[in-house]
């Protein structure tokens, strides 16, 4: 995986990023009847710590991009807005109840309303959950959700190409990354077209920024094509005369992407287990967040086969310089 020849596609991290950095400009592109509800003229805060509180104990380890705001609307009420991003690339049927459970849990703990919105990344174009119903002996519970399916801005390119909304660029980059597995050229080459997009759209310097950081991550190539793709960026900027991402900006870039994967790593490891074995102490996951990558992806290997969670706790590496202390 370090090598990066065939990149793995793991998108919540970069989701996770640009949602919080732009979350009017999110509800106005995917959901604009609830955005127009929205005073977006009053501060929104992101409930962080309230979302970890109402997560299911089976979701730890389990690739998550979700978020929840606490937001105004436009009558003076104050809502919680629940945004899931589901990055699986098939259809779940527990999707609708796992929709219902986080909105019932948050209204329950906090005593507020809540509005949830889902945007579907997987390719199955007749995958489109929007509500959840529950009937038992009289009794009946429907719950109706929102989705955005991003499968359907394909045949919309056009309208993606003339949006100046910054998650226009964020759909692009994330059709052509799907279109583009396994056809690295193909994918350097749109990759390009993207950046070359931001440098032409009359960006401002944050935003190409971060949204130069979104492409990056999901659309990564194999390191020789790197290497050409940074040579190609590096060009366009002298042309351009922007020398927006400058090469201690490349480092960081590139360092965050590997700490990305990383994490993505540790997550399906603390999944297997979780499945495997019903529980993670809190004591476990703390020393895996201190291997490596390359540490973490034996470990997933010897997760798989191991027959008590004992076995495992024993093949972790020692931390050399804890242990020197």
């Amino acid at each position: 995986m370090s090598d990066r020849n065939e990149p793995p596609a793991e998108y919540d991290s970069p989701w996770k990023d640009i949602i919080g950095k732009y979350f009017p400009e999110f509800m106005e592109f995917f959901f604009p009847a609830a955005h127009a509800q929205i005073d977006w003229s009053k501060e929104y805060y992101f409930q962080e710590t309230e979302l970890q509180q109402v997560r299911p104990q089976a979701e730890i380890g389990k690739r998550v991009a979700d978020k929840l705001a606490k937001v105004c609307l436009k009558n003076g009420e104050e809502l919680w807005v629940m945004v899931h991003l589901e990055v699986q690339n098939q259809r779940k049927t527990a999707f609708p109840k796992r929709m219902y459970t986080y909105n019932h849990r948050i209204e329950d703990l906090y005593d507020c309303q809540v509005a949830s919105f889902a945007v579907l990344t997987d390719q199955d174009p007749e995958w489109r959950p929007t509500q959840y119903s529950q009937q038992l002996l009289g009794c009946e519970i429907i719950f109706n959700f929102q989705i955005a399916k991003l499968l359907d801005y394909q045949e919309r390119w056009q309208e993606l190409e003339e949006s100046r909304n910054p998650f226009a660029i964020v759909v692009m980059a994330h059709l052509k990354a799907q279109e583009t597995r396994g056809q690295q050229q193909e994918r350097k080459s749109w990759k390009l077209s993207l950046i070359r997009r931001l440098y032409q759209g009359g960006y401002e310097r944050e935003e190409i920024i971060n949204l130069f950081k979104f492409i990056d991550w999901v659309m990564q190539l194999p390191k020789e094509l790197e290497t050409e793709f940074w040579q190609e960026v590096t060009q366009l900027q002298e042309e351009k005369q922007m020398q927006y991402i400058t090469s201690v900006e490349r480092i960081g870039i590139e360092k965050g992407l590997e700490q990305g994967v990383q994490q993505g790593v540790l997550r399906q490891l603390l999944r297997a287990l979780q499945l495997r074995f019903n529980s993670v102490p809190e004591s476990l996951q703390s020393r895996l967040t201190s291997c490596t990558l390359e540490q973490l992806e034996e470990l997933f290997d010897v997760a798989l086969t191991v027959e008590q969670l004992d076995t495992f706790v024993d093949r972790i590496p020692v931390d050399d310089t804890s242990a020197a202390g």
